[in-house]
């Protein structure tokens, strides 16, 4: 009973309905990794991949022309929930999903990049199929989807399987239309720090980190909302505060949000057992329930 209303709960909270019966079939089909993959491991865990989430849109809208798109051909700011649903599945899609289902959403995202286009916050212009504006989008994700995952969750990788991580997140990528995409936690922290020249703390990204920090939900899920999106902010590089003129956060604060995080995922986690992830490992290994 408890299972069933913390699942309905964040289906509720990122808009999504019913169990992923559509990652069943076909029997055997392996997807874009597999289940050996870093990446099923990493984007299995529901809440490092929040935070992680949290943490990639805050750095993403401190980019003029990458929060353009989102602020000129998206209702993120009237649908949070939808955006994060339609961002869930994608990743799910492209991660777990058959290879048919993979290749649609892939093909389907750049599809919706041939029409988004514009001039960003300071005039100038932009396109969603820019190759060094997909390559800030995509590490802006693989940083923090790694690093929420070493935070949060009770596994440790070593450097081999984390750059095999980054390296599984550039061939996804690069078929994104992305260019240059480092295949090392290293090198995509150095990639990162490349484009702070570039980026810009103006009033548009000040309205999305406000949204970020006042997560529209139900009264019962605030609390749960509120110290993911504080886990999010923890999760940011070290030189981003200065640009949202944050302060760093201390030791102390970072020790009390993990421990709170620690405490609160383990029902979630319980709850969540049998979500993707276990439904395309039926898929891959013709398996009738995963125990």
């Amino acid at each position: 009973m408890i299972n069933h209303l913390i699942r309905e709960s964040i289906r509720s909270m990122i808009g999504t309905k019913g169990p992923p019966v559509a990652f069943l079939e076909p029997a055997g089909d392996r997807g874009l990794f597999g289940p050996e993959s870093v990446a099923w491991k990493v984007h299995e865990d529901f809440i490092s991949m929040m935070i992680g989430g949290i943490s990639s849109l805050v750095l993403q809208a401190l980019h003029p022309k990458a929060l353009a798109g989102i602020w000129d051909h998206s209702t993120f700011r009237n649908d949070l929930k939808g955006r994060l649903g339609r961002t869930a599945f994608f990743i799910a899609a492209t991660t777990y999903g058959p290879t048919e289902m993979a290749n649609h959403a892939i093909d389907r995202v750049n599809k919706i990049h041939t029409s988004v286009s514009g001039l960003d916050e300071l005039g100038n212009p932009y396109s969603a199929t820019d190759p060094h504006l997909l390559r800030w989008v995509h590490i802006t994700e693989a940083r923090s989807f790694m690093s929420a995952f070493e935070r949060h969750k009770d596994e440790t990788l070593d450097l081999k399987q984390k750059n095999q991580y980054f390296e599984e997140m550039a061939m996804l990528g690069n078929r994104m239309g992305a260019s240059d995409l480092p295949v090392s936690y290293s090198g995509t922290e150095a990639d990162l720090e490349s484009y702070i020249s570039e980026l810009h703390f103006g009033e548009r990204a000040k309205s999305i980190i406000h949204l970020l920090e006042n997560f529209p939900s139900k009264l019962s899920q605030r609390p749960f909302i509120s110290l993911l999106s504080r886990a999010g902010f923890n999760n940011l590089p070290e030189w981003a505060y200065p640009i949202i003129k944050k302060p760093i956060p201390s030791k102390l604060e970072r020790y009390a949000i993990e421990k709170s995080i620690k405490v609160i995922s383990i029902p979630i986690r319980e709850a969540l057992r049998d979500g993707v992830a276990a439904h395309s490992y039926r898929r891959v290994y013709k398996l009738s329930s995963i125990r």
